[in-house]
């Protein structure tokens, strides 16, 4: 990471930015020709429809706030017109006026981390979300078959206790699955529920490191991308749809060999969800720190 307050030569945030764009073309180049192709991906796909950072963002290099770009020895700057950014002498860097229009998401951003980290993981929802979003239910979410039919799906949530945490996930439960949750969830209350060992809390790190560009640096919203990646694969794995069909083994969570391993893989996501969310949680801090001493309205995007 590019440290605060430095000044990189044209030549070394070229080279950054080309690292960072094979990189990113190296975890979604097969993906994008697919797409590219119309083809639909129920796995990748959600990564970038729910989340708001198209793949174009996600390749743009930043280096988080003060740090200064220096201008190109010829041609225009490429970020002098780039959201965020601001033109100064020598260079362009992401503008203090910025990031005092991010105030109220930044102070947002800090409770939610804060609260998540300082619970305690758990481990017992076994991925039964997906489940809970096509009870009793003919309109699936997806396109895809169900590997137990409808019965034997309903039946897989019947007999077990929903203990979702996630408001995000919990909003698109059924009617019928709504009230089989151990807890009503609202919005209001999200800070109360969060918790770092549900994989959904865990993908929303990307959410919130892309909604914190151009203020944080690109290696760690990549970072999290490859950690929600991660974590969608295990999401949808351990889903009701069958997925055979595009290379992806079920986790059978409707047998106890099935939970097993979707504990092992909520924990292994859970520790490194754990270690990016102390990074976007210091990222904040150190944003909030300049942040407090601006005299100008809280006004948010």
């Amino acid at each position: 990471m590019t440290p605060t307050g430095s000044e990189l030569t044209a030549a070394q945030w070229t080279l950054a930015a080309q690292c960072h764009r094979a990189r990113v073309d190296a975890l979604i180049g097969g993906y994008l020709s697919g797409r590219r192709r119309g083809a639909a991906h129920p796995v990748v796909d959600f990564l970038f429809t729910y989340y708001p950072y198209r793949p174009a963002q996600l390749r743009r290099w930043h280096p988080g706030f003060g740090v200064v770009l220096a201008d190109p020895p010829d041609g225009e700057h490429p970020y002098a017109s780039t959201r965020g950014y601001t033109t100064v002498s020598g260079g362009a860097t992401v503008g203090r006026d910025y990031l005092g229009k991010r105030r109220r998401t930044l102070l947002a951003t800090r409770a939610l981390l804060a609260a998540t980290a300082a619970r305690a993981p758990r481990y017992g929802c076994y991925g039964l979300h997906e489940w809970a979003m096509v009870y009793r239910s003919d309109a699936p979410r997806h396109r895809l078959p169900l590997r137990l039919g409808p019965a034997g799906t309903d039946a897989v949530v019947e007999a077990n206790q929903l203990v979702c945490t996630h408001f995000d996930a919990f909003r698109f439960f059924t009617d019928a699955a709504h009230d089989r949750n151990a807890t009503v969830l609202t919005r209001a209350d999200q800070l109360r529920h969060e918790q770092p060992g549900c994989l959904h809390a865990t993908m929303d790190l990307y959410r919130i490191g892309a909604k914190l560009s151009p203020l944080v640096a690109s290696d760690l919203v990549a970072d999290a991308f490859e950690l929600a990646y991660r974590a969608r694969e295990i999401d949808m794995r351990a889903s009701p749809y069958d997925l055979t069909g595009l290379g992806y083994e079920p986790i059978r969570v409707e047998t106890a060999d099935g939970r097993a391993e979707y504990v092992a893989h909520q924990r292994d996501l859970a520790a490194a969800g754990g270690l990016v969310r102390e990074r976007l949680l210091g990222a904040v801090e150190s944003l909030t720190g300049v942040l407090d001493p601006l005299e100008r309205p809280a006004t948010a995007e």
